[in-house]
């Protein structure tokens, strides 16, 4: 007969690395605790980075009031927090974290660092750990207030779980569903999500509201369809609030965001009634998108039954969610006066007219073809009534000649990854972008439908019903304005195979006429020098904030890559040279970024017929390349209304008022 095996204690080790397993099954957890820490500190902006799904790098930037150099000794140590005292506040907890897990589980199963200065210290502190303690005294470091947890190599010491995760991109995805969902309940909050070789995939401004973030996460085909309801029940003690969308609206996924008490959760049993009661409504196998905010007594919620948070449960659950989907029901119902069924988009986003139909009328009903609409943009474009269509891959061979002598190599096109800003000068000229906003434009921009070149200056798209001429130079010098200001400190890098030196571009450009030289300006050579001068003292700056890398002698041999498969015409670089030296306000910061973001929109805005990128020419450039990146990214300012960078040129319904005239 065997004997009986000895019962051993574990490891302390092995110990805190199964409890991490448990709290940290997956990048998107790790983030989701890291948020809502941000958020417990009083963010107001969260910057977050990924590299390789998660697991090459996580990285949280917020501005809240940070950890205190004191505090680092002991901040990744398991079961320390600043949220709880004993187990019964519990009953009355009003922030995210309580057990003090967290940071100590990512640091059992991760490389973790943390850089944060609180508002009464000088500087900041960064520190490393490993399994939860401190490696050396955490060092001063330039930074500004908030916090800074840079989490490498997830799950590097747990093999199994790794390879049980899914590929990069599908746990990049629910980082994404994390990140959208907080950024929907926390408005006020502004938040930023991007791959670390990549421009932001969601960016949301602080001091927004839950519709607008709705549409920006989700789209504007859930957006223009919600609900507002408000629900409370005094007998119950809840209260609730949020938007859904209404019968014209349905998708084969149900999208649902509940917070309970501000945390986000799973309740099936509210999932499942809330759905049932579209079910009666909604085509066969539709689904309703539905943002609900519930706030219970904390007296009758316990929030401390699973690991990592996502379930709750908390008093009267079956009489709450009637007392909830009856509420729904009732809203649903007095939304639904009319049916408004919409024409299938062949491009997502486009936005048609609607058409409504009548249930009961068993006869067709008749479409005015004024209320057509074109939503492919491979039919009927342009091209088509000037002969042969553009074909991709045919290009200029003069100006692929000139970019060869000129030095530029594509093959050297890289990305690097740098932090987000957190600069006041920078945040305040984003902040003034957005509230220069024109609303209707900002919606043409980005559901239109793109119809055609006309030359390298303009060309035409279509929103609904009606054609629009765009200035092509006046939205590009806009656009890429902006992704300067947003892409500070994180821009990609075009090199040059050999570096160009500053005083034979300032040469080149004070002989040309555009440029104006007299000799009244002084000495041709003496100006080049002072420009050389000039910005080679500011070279420091300008490779740590634009990726522009002039070297001590003078030499450029890089520029910033605002947008991806687009250059700037190397034959306008020696005029941007003498620009940067003498239109920018070098004294000031926040003119100085102004200024910089200005100049260098002005001499990438320039786009000539000789443009091309790999084998396509400018007007392949100007679809694929330009007029995608305003659809996707583009914040139309205010003044395009007087500056004519857009213009009505045709209405579908008046034109047939005109013809039913004649």
């Amino acid at each position: 007969m065997d004997e009986p095996v000895e019962i051993k204690k574990l490891d302390e080790a092995v110990i805190n690395r199964i409890a991490a397993g448990e709290i940290i099954q997956r990048p998107a957890n790790a983030l989701k605790e890291m948020i809502e820490n941000s958020l417990d500190a009083k963010s107001t902006n969260i910057q977050i980075t990924v590299k390789n799904g998660g697991l090459k790098l996580l990285q949280i930037q917020d501005n809240g009031t940070g950890i205190r150099k004191e505090d680092f000794v002991i901040v990744c140590e398991r079961f320390t927090t600043s949220k709880l005292r004993e187990f019964d506040d519990l009953q009355s907890i009003a922030t995210y974290g309580f057990r003090g897990e967290a940071l100590a589980s990512i640091s059992h199963i991760a490389h973790l660092s943390i850089t944060s200065k609180t508002c009464s210290e000088i500087c900041a502190y960064k520190a490393n750990f490993v399994d939860g303690k401190l490696q050396g005294a955490p060092l001063p470091t330039a930074g500004n207030q908030g916090t800074i947890i840079t989490v490498e190599d997830l799950f590097f010491n747990m093999s199994v779980r790794k390879k049980a995760l899914r590929s990069p991109a599908e746990e990049y995805q629910k980082i994404s569903e994390v990140v959208g969902k907080y950024a929907v309940h926390n408005s006020k909050v502004g938040f930023a999500l991007r791959k670390s070789t990549a421009n932001n995939d969601i960016r949301t401004p602080p001091d927004s509201n839950h519709v607008e973030n709705i549409r920006i996460v989700y789209g504007n085909s859930i957006a223009r369809e919600l609900v507002e309801f408000e629900v409370e029940n005094e007998l119950l003690r809840f209260k609730a609030e949020g938007h859904m969308t209404n019968v014209n609206y349905s998708s084969k996924k149900f999208i649902f965001l509940l917070f309970i008490n501000h945390r986000l959760v799973d309740c099936q049993n509210l999932k499942k009634c809330i759905d049932q009661v579209y079910s009666t409504y909604l085509p066969k196998n539709g689904h309703p998108f539905v943002y609900l905010s519930l706030e219970l007594d904390p007296v009758n919620v316990d929030v401390n039954v699973h690991p990592t948070k996502h379930e709750v449960h908390f008093l009267n659950e079956e009489q709450i969610v009637e007392a909830l989907c009856a509420a729904l029901e009732t809203k649903l119902l007095k939304s639904n006066n009319s049916r408004v069924f919409y024409t299938q988009a062949k491009l997502p986003g486009v936005q048609v007219e609607t058409l409504p139909l009548k249930d009961s009328d068993n006869t067709p009903n008749k479409v005015n073809p004024k209320d057509l609409v074109r939503t492919d943009a491979s039919e009927q474009k342009i091209e088509k009534f000037f002969g042969t269509p553009v074909e991709k891959g045919k290009s200029s061979t003069s100006s692929s000649k000139s970019r060869q002598s000129q030095g530029m190599s594509a093959s050297l096109i890289s990305k690097v990854t740098k932090g987000d800003t957190e600069l006041t000068s920078v945040l305040e000229l984003r902040k003034s972008v957005e509230k220069s906003c024109h609303r209707v434009l900002r919606d043409v921009f980005a559901q239109h439908v793109f119809v055609g070149v006309i030359d390298v200056s303009q060309a035409l798209i279509q929103y609904s019903t009606k054609l629009f001429l765009c200035n092509t130079k006046k939205i590009l010098y806009e656009l890429l304005y902006q992704f300067v200001l947003y892409n500070f400190h994180n821009f990609g890098l075009i090199s040059f195979s050999k570096p160009l030196p500053i005083y034979e571009l300032a040469l080149q450009g004070l002989d040309l006429p555009e440029v104006g030289w007299t000799p009244e300006d002084g000495d041709k050579k003496e100006l080049a020098q002072k420009i050389t001068e000039i910005l080679t003292e500011k070279g420091e700056m300008l490779n740590e904030y634009f990726s522009m890398n002039i070297s001590e002698e003078g030499q450029l041999s890089s520029l910033p890559l605002l947008l991806d498969s687009y250059t700037p015409d190397i034959s306008g670089l020696p005029v941007y040279v003498l620009r940067l030296a003498t239109e920018v306000n070098w004294e000031s910061e926040k003119e100085c970024f102004d200024s910089f973001a200005k100049e260098t929109a002005l001499y990438y805005s320039q786009m000539s017929e000789d443009s091309a990128w790999e084998g396509n020419d400018w007007k392949w450039i100007t679809e694929h390349v330009v007029y995608a990146a305003i659809k996707e990214y583009f914040i139309p300012p205010k003044k395009f209304i007087d500056n004519v960078a857009i213009l009505e040129i045709a209405s579908l319904p008046n034109l047939y008022k005109v013809f039913e005239r004649c």
